[in-house]
């Protein structure tokens, strides 16, 4: 019967079948690899049949869709290789270096030799092409299962949830690793795997190398920074998101705030006394990613010197914007205005340079609506006086070029977690600041979550290109992230995404971060002080006005 035709869209290509057609079957008609498809708007797994009208868009590496599902599809074979060599060892992922996952032996170290017969396993599993296929299990069918193999994370953290569980299944290896994952083994083929600190580090695919696996690189700060926030999260048993619920669950909540607080307060004073212990330091340059908290550590910053008889002034690099006639253009030839050209970088420094010479100086003023300048009183400053100049082209030395690099001193700001939902499953850090200006964009800037999202890739391509490769030349990096966030956010960020409809082109997004925040108990947000960090997004900051 003619109601029995399935229609199907792909482009311009219009199919009809009689029955239900598999996505990947569907994929094998256009050149390229695809690791997902969106079905009318919502994202699906290439496994998935088809068996209505609908309209699909592959995804290739060009969609962050596609580089989470490789990467979670990464965990899990790694995961099934260790098992399959080493049943003893339990593997625990971590947010590392060179856009990558680090991995670690839970109570073992691994040696190179262990990390090498492991990957000769992986390569033979993905010659092999086995399928993963998913089935779903309840939630008890799922506890009975991990309780079986010894698994207390993964049965902790289930007992969070309330919907069944889609766990995967492949060469007789099941997991679940939160997230859909690709059709069997032959995808995986592109990965570097390093052997670092005791573990290792996966590489994949990344969409922003363009498909390509990103260079590697040794960052020893960040991983410092990361190895800090580790040791941090397991001091305090907070490592797990079902061991944070277990704490508020204890009535431990408002301790919690204000140990993650006296942290902020501790790295803010040695970083003030490290400023001072370098007697030639006159710039304070600060950058980080979007929603790191840089405007109330900017501030905290400043009362901190002054604590310590230091009195700096504060200089906006925004003032230094040139016409955008003159700004550097973009890919769509329009003018680039997050390009480091589109400053004077000349006058910045001639600027900054008379002031450290205790010369008076008429500082430039940019009109946003006229695109023109204009200068303020001239003024001078005392042999004595710091600059702080915050931006995101703070840290590179084109800017400040003409500056000593005794002169200067660099700081980079972003929220480094460690938390996972469990051992084979980190938190993504760009979730963190994302949720961050979810929040704070409604709250204060009158911007729709849809539109934040909208923003967002734009936002992340700024955030590679100038920010990323001058983390290393930092003298200090400021690790803004607050462990108990997410359990205050949770309210915060659920009201705002749920504005999102199941129409938008945006909802997937949305959704995934809805599933994520839900595991977290509430914390009331009350107990958060009024100089917080986290105030800047939620409201009711002393810095507001």
């Amino acid at each position: 019967m003619e109601g029995d035709i399935i229609k199907i869209t792909v482009g311009k290509d219009v199919y009809q079948f009689d029955s239900f057609v598999r996505l990947d079957d569907l994929a094998k008609n256009y050149k390229g690899v695809f690791y997902a498809a969106l079905v009318n708007n919502r994202l699906r797994e290439l496994t998935y049949r088809v068996s209505y009208d609908a309209n699909v868009e592959f995804l290739d590496y060009s969609f962050y869709d596609s580089t989470r599902i490789y990467a979670t599809s990464m965990r899990y074979l790694v995961c099934m290789a260790f098992r399959r060599i080493y049943p003893n060892i339990q593997i625990k992922f971590s947010n590392s270096i060179s856009m990558g996952i680090y991995g670690r032996g839970i109570k073992n170290d691994l040696t190179k030799d262990m990390v090498d017969e492991v990957e000769r396993e992986m390569k033979r599993i993905i010659a092999n092409d086995y399928p993963i296929t998913r089935r779903q299990m309840s939630i008890n069918e799922a506890i009975a299962f991990y309780q079986r193999m010894g698994l207390e994370d993964k049965v902790n953290t289930l007992k969070y949830r309330k919907e069944p569980v889609n766990v995967y299944e492949c060469y007789g290896y099941r997991n679940y690793m939160y997230g859909y994952m690709v059709p069997s083994t032959r995808y995986l083929k592109d990965y570097e795997i390093h052997y670092i600190e005791k573990g290792f580090l996966i590489q994949y695919p990344r969409r922003e190398e363009k498909g390509e696996i990103p260079e590697f690189s040794d960052s020893p700060k960040f991983l410092e920074v990361l190895n800090g926030a580790e040791s941090f999260a397991t001091k305090l048993n907070v490592d797990m998101i079902y061991k944070i619920n277990q704490l508020v669950e204890k009535g431990g909540a408002e301790e919690f705030v204000y140990q993650c607080e006296e942290r902020h307060n501790k790295q803010l004073r040695d970083l003030a006394e490290d400023i001072i212990s370098r007697k030639d330091v006159r710039l304070i340059a600060i950058a980080g990613p979007s929603s790191s908290g840089k405007t109330t550590f900017a501030r905290r910053l400043n009362i901190t010197l002054n604590d310590l008889g230091v009195n700096p002034v504060s200089i906006s690099i925004d003032n230094y914007y040139l016409h955008p006639d003159l700004a550097p253009l973009d890919e769509f030839g329009k003018p680039d205005l997050e390009h480091i050209e589109s400053l004077d970088i000349d006058l910045f420094n001639q600027n900054i340079l008379d002031l450290i010479a205790g010369k008076e100086v008429s500082l430039p003023i940019f009109d946003f609506t006229t695109k023109g300048r204009t200068f303020m009183k001239p003024f001078r400053l005392t042999s004595d006086t710091p600059i702080i100049i915050e931006g995101i082209h703070a840290l590179n030395n084109q800017l400040s070029q003409y500056i000593p690099s005794e002169r200067k001193y660099k700081i980079y700001i972003s929220p480094f977690a460690q938390i996972n939902i469990d051992n084979n499953t980190p938190i993504n850090l760009t979730d963190l600041r994302l949720l961050r200006r979810i929040v704070r964009d409604l709250n204060f800037r009158s911007t729709s979550p849809e539109k934040t999202l909208a923003m967002w890739p734009s936002v992340r391509r700024g955030e590679y290109k100038w920010i990323y490769p001058h983390l290393e030349n930092s003298d200090f990096i400021f690790n803004s992230e607050l462990t108990y966030e997410f359990s205050v956010l949770k309210r915060f960020a659920e009201s705002a995404l749920k504005q999102i409809s199941p129409e938008s082109e945006h909802f997937i997004q949305a959704n995934r971060l809805l599933k994520f925040i839900k595991y977290f108990d509430e914390i009331d947000a009350t107990f958060v002080p009024h100089n917080s960090l986290l105030r800047e997004f939620i409201g009711g900051s002393i810095f507001e006005h």
